[in-house]
């Protein structure tokens, strides 16, 4: 079994990747292969409609020349995603939105590649506006046929400067219990 995370924030190892690690740490625990996937300085774009992957079925993207088919490899081959964001004026950044689009888009276009694979959206925020970001992120798992994992509350993290995160106990007690109900519905799934 194997989960991918996407950290979509512009800072690598913030309190995005900082609550993301600590999902993935559980996973690990618990006999999960994982893998972190830093989106910072990865220049993506979005999707152009060009519909070259309903066109040609390759499970492949044919807009921008960019890391996004290694991405959608990764979440082809992977048991679980987790999307990670930072709140942006009460929504997730944009690179995690180009890849939300374009993966997305080749997904549905190629049979629903990702149908019946679990999925999580982990948030950090400052203040206000996480519980938009968090309906952003699983609006990609809903549409994707996917089953999305929940945890002892929404999953989010408070902080604002790097490493903050680690100072709001209960957030980090989310990203724990989130990744041990991910990895228990995905041995559930494996039965």
């Amino acid at each position: 079994m194997k989960v991918v995370a996407f950290n979509g924030s512009a800072r690598k190892g913030g309190n995005t990747s900082q609550l993301l690690s600590t999902v993935l740490e559980e996973l690990n625990a618990n006999g999960v292969e994982t893998e972190l996937v830093e989106l910072a300085g990865k220049p993506l774009s979005g999707c152009i409609a060009c519909y070259k992957c309903v066109k040609n079925k390759d499970q492949r993207c044919s807009g921008p020349k960019d890391d996004m088919n290694e991405y959608i490899e990764k979440m082809i081959e992977a048991d679980g995603i987790l999307l990670g964001s930072p709140t942006y004026f009460a929504d997730a950044t944009a690179t995690i939105k180009a890849l939300i689009e374009r993966t997305g888009m080749v997904g549905r276009a190629n049979g629903d590649l990702y149908a019946r694979k679990v999925g999580a959206s982990v948030v950090a925020v400052r203040r206000a506006g996480a519980f938009h970001v968090f309906s952003t992120l699983n609006a990609f798992f809903l549409i994707a046929n996917m089953i999305v994992i929940g945890s002892s509350y929404w999953n989010l993290g408070r902080g604002k400067d790097k490493g903050d995160v680690q100072n709001d106990a209960e957030g980090l007690k989310t990203m724990r219990d989130l990744g041990q109900n991910m990895a228990w519905t995905l041995k559930k799934l494996k039965a």
